[in-house]
């Protein structure tokens, strides 16, 4: 569809018929009833158009912007991101039965080891007032006879760029369940033939749903860093649906002692 635009003749045409209905408005205390009549049924008609208008607008307008880079990170944090499928719409916004290694965007890939996959993805548009991404992630499970479900997402080259063992990565995230269920996060950090890995649990029963990997405890080789992922692994998803809101990423030095 065209994008519309308001040109001089709309505006001055919206002036006109503002400036009428002021003038009805101010004059119906002693207009003619007949008259009176016949603006109150044209007020009516404009009246149920600008409501629906107003109703959609509001709609609308409260979504979080697509594209929408607000983060809420440290504020020391020298890097932050969101990955695409929480940013924008995929071309493919979800599958079903979906198979071991099937990607949604271009960072974000499904792992399992079940038989017969009773799993599905799908991309939403996120409506409440606490989002700041406009698209969360519902995947729904349902008889499950694997031994492991994990979501990888790989992290950007801006992520390991000058990156340290004083540094904290942090992940958060805003994610909902059907029914309990425990969820961890493994960062995987790559330098040289060896990859660190840091494993976290979801404080899921806390308001702060988030985890944070001091890379201090690594053995990460400074000089030879090639790539990060961060694996999220769903401990007994059968017969569950979750939806992961938002899902950020974050980095900052630690403070010094």
């Amino acid at each position: 569809m065209a994008k519309q635009s308001i040109g001089l003749i709309d505006r001055m045409a919206q002036r006109a018929a503002l400036r009428r209905w002021g003038t009805a408005a101010r004059a119906a205390p002693q207009a003619d009833l007949a008259v009176l009549k016949t603006q109150r049924n044209q007020a009516r008609r404009l009246r149920h158009q600008l409501d629906e208008l107003l109703h959609v607008a509001e709609y609308r307008l409260a979504l979080p912007g697509i594209g929408s880079d607000a983060i809420a990170a440290p504020h020391d944090s020298d890097w932050v991101w969101r990955p695409e499928l929480w940013t924008g719409p995929l071309p493919e916004p979800g599958a079903a039965s979906v198979e071991s290694g099937a990607q949604l965007g271009h960072e974000v890939t499904l792992f399992h080891d079940c038989q017969v996959s009773e799993l599905t993805l799908r991309q939403l548009r996120n409506t409440r007032a606490a989002d700041l991404s406009p698209f969360g992630l519902r995947m729904d499970v349902f008889r499950f006879d694997g031994s492991y479900l994990s979501l990888a997402v790989d992290l950007p080259p801006a992520a390991v760029e000058g990156l340290t063992r004083s540094h904290l990565v942090r992940m958060d995230c805003m994610v909902e369940l059907e029914s309990p269920l425990e969820i961890f996060a493994r960062l995987n950090v790559k330098s040289g033939p060896n990859t660190e890995k840091l494993v976290r649990e979801l404080p899921l029963k806390s308001d702060e749903r988030h985890v944070e990997f001091d890379l201090a405890y690594s053995k990460l080789n400074e000089k030879r860093i090639d790539k990060a992922w961060l694996d999220l692994i769903f401990e007994g998803p059968q017969m569950n649906q979750v939806v992961l809101r938002d899902l950020t990423f974050s980095r900052r030095l630690r403070a010094e002692l």
